[in-house]
């Protein structure tokens, strides 16, 4: 079991991540904010992130970037999980330190395979 933060400003998708997690038994806290990401990210130093990008004030590639530089942090994987699908939004993400990149609507499958390579395990 892992504790993950998921940042999402939309408490529906939040939700629906959540629910996932729960299937391999993982623990999950939220912010609906980068800010309120940040502070938590540094506060409960959980063992990945989920980070949205589209959020009102500080968005899910600035908090990806002070995350990954801060030295509390900066090894905590971060997977944003997004709308924003682009191929110039991919590299972007993954330039701030983000270690994966999923478009939203998840996939639920593809979604807990990648979050269990970034934990180091093996869902079988």
């Amino acid at each position: 079991m892992a504790k993950i933060l998921i940042v999402d400003d939309s408490a529906a998708e939040a939700h629906v991540l959540e629910e996932i997690l729960k299937l391999d038994g993982h623990e999950s806290i939220r912010a609906s904010s980068g800010e309120e990401g940040l502070a938590m990210a540094i506060e409960e130093l959980p063992d990945l992130i989920v980070m949205d990008v589209v959020m009102p004030g500080m968005n899910g590639f600035k908090a990806t970037r002070k995350i990954h530089r801060n030295s509390s942090t900066k090894e905590i994987p971060i997977m944003i999980v997004t709308t924003k699908d682009q191929d110039t939004d991919i590299e972007w993400g993954l330039s701030q330190g983000a270690a994966d990149y999923m478009a939203k609507p998840v996939n639920s499958t593809l979604f807990r395979e990648k979050v269990n390579t970034l934990l180091g395990t093996v869902d079988s």
